[in-house]
């Protein structure tokens, strides 16, 4: 039997992980026979969560690991198996001149991961999240039934879903009216049955293989990183640039997530600088024309401030950027310098290494009950600049140290907790549950992109936002479709009756 120790613990560094073995199955063939053998399953990819969903709590671990292939293409389609990583997937369509939008920051996740949770990236913006972008879905179910469904052709009759034999019923909750939800099941009168799944973080059946809608041809990406000297001056500037339509994204990393950076040497290695008095950096990401070359683009940028520059979407942006007087600090990488762009992205990626670094250190020499403590919650983006206050309301009572950054073109950050006690993780989940409550009277929604997982903060904040019925609603669709418990049990809520 394989050694399972580096599988015991996600990125969420959930404690209490064991498990009784690990699969690595290579088809869906092989896939049903686990099934059928387990008395329960938790499939893991990546185990990126930042929930503990991928922690096994005695389970039988099923890898996605060598369900590595990509099996089919068309013009506007893809077809891979669920272990295959966005990085694999992006390098893949990158050689037939197209592109999959709404991929996560982290390339190592795979596509059975990203579809199981409903993930979304920076261009969620302007592309959406994962679950518009899935055309099609091979997946185990309970029973060891292999189920294959293309979106469009199963639909639920109003408010229940026949479904493999199974009458499943529709929650009549009502999902937040924002880009981002991951949010437990999917709900809505006459839904697709695909949709059923996308999202379900493997607790109604195991994905092997997704058929996922691509955008052909490629665009050309350039990203900037603009150094603002205020919280309310990148806010002001992520609104402009959304009013106009100037960005596919725009992140951001706050003045503690700059410290993290610099402190672990992200930036020095990346060789990234940020100017004195630097409270916010924004990330932004921007599709020029097809085929436009450096050269042009950078004469369109040198040329902004000229009155008779031609009206481009380059010369616009740039023309923000200087009203807010930030064009000489900021920093452009055109689409061929693709050396350049990916040490930017190292660097806002080095933020959420760095915090979950520090958390897993607190955990192994502090208390071992120190677990990630996080929100990932989104609002409208006209109420960002009242939840971001109310995010530091809460936090700097409590004595806590945190970090904020993520996606602020669509309202949605993840506040994090950099915990130095079992009692700041106590005190940071006080605060999340507040900021929950908050963000829901907002209109926003409290689990945008990183799911609900085992974490009791979230299953709280789930519970916040449907009730106590809502959740029931969620079991009995789990009841229907998976009647012992089968597939990753504690996951998203607990198991009663």
């Amino acid at each position: 039997m394989p050694d399972i120790t580096s599988y015991l613990e996600d990125a969420a560094h959930f404690p209490g992980g064991h498990a009784e073995g690990i699969v690595f199955p290579r088809t869906a063939g092989e896939v049903a026979a686990a099934v059928q053998d387990a008395v329960a399953v938790l499939p893991i990819g990546a185990q990126s969560s930042l929930t503990g969903g991928a922690t096994p709590m005695g389970e039988r671990l099923l890898s996605t690991a060598k369900l590595d292939r990509v099996t089919g293409r068309s013009p506007g389609t893809v077809t891979v198996e669920a272990g295959v990583t966005i990085e694999t997937l992006q390098s893949f369509l990158a050689a037939h001149d197209a592109w999959f939008p709404p991929a996560p920051t982290f390339t190592g996740a795979t596509a059975g991961g990203i579809v199981a949770t409903n993930a979304a990236g920076a261009a969620t913006f302007k592309y959406g999240s994962t679950r518009q972008w899935v055309q099609g879905i091979t997946v185990v179910l309970s029973d060891g039934s292999i189920l294959t469904l293309s979106r469009g052709e199963l639909r639920a009759a109003g408010r229940l879903l026949h479904l493999a034999g199974a009458a499943v019923p529709v929650p009549g909750y009502t999902l937040p009216r924002v880009p981002k939800a991951s949010a437990g099941y999917f709900a809505a009168p006459g839904m697709d049955a695909v949709d059923l799944f996308v999202g379900s973080e493997g607790t109604l059946g195991i994905i092997t293989a997704v058929t996922f809608r691509v955008v052909s041809p490629a665009p050309a990406v350039a990203m900037a990183m603009i150094p603002c000297q205020s919280e309310d001056q990148a806010i002001e500037l992520t609104s402009r640039l959304r009013s106009k339509s100037l960005a596919t994204a725009i992140e951001n990393i706050d003045r503690r997530s700059i410290q993290i950076v610099v402190e672990d040497g992200v930036a020095a290695r990346e060789q990234v600088t940020f100017p004195a008095g630097t409270e916010m950096a924004l990330f932004v990401q921007l599709e020029l024309p097809h085929g436009m070359t450096a050269e042009r683009a950078f004469d369109e940028i040198a040329s902004a401030t000229d009155p008779a520059a031609p009206d481009t979407a380059l010369v616009r942006f740039c023309r923000i950027l200087a009203a807010e007087e930030l064009l000489d600090c900021t920093e452009i990488a055109m689409p061929e310098d693709r050396r350049r762009m990916a040490q930017l992205i190292a660097v806002r990626e080095g933020v959420p290494a760095g915090v979950n670094q520090r958390v897993g250190m607190a955990k192994a020499s502090v208390d071992g009950r120190i677990a990630k403590t996080a929100a990932d919650m989104i609002v409208p983006f006209d109420r960002f600049a009242e939840m971001n206050t109310i995010y530091r309301r809460g936090f700097l009572p409590r004595g806590l140290d945190y970090a904020i950054w993520g996606h602020i073109s669509d309202g949605n950050v993840h506040p994090n907790v950099i915990p130095r006690s079992y009692e700041h993780v106590e005190r940071g989940r006080d605060a999340i549950l507040e900021f929950g409550r908050e963000v829901a009277r907002l209109g926003g929604c409290p689990l945008a992109e990183h799911g609900v997982g085992r974490s009791a903060i979230k299953q709280q904040l789930l519970q916040q936002l449907y009730g106590a019925d809502g959740i029931e609603q969620m079991r009995a669709v789990k009841r229907a479709l998976d009647p012992t418990w089968k597939f990753a049990p504690g996951v998203i809520f607990e198991r009663v009756g």
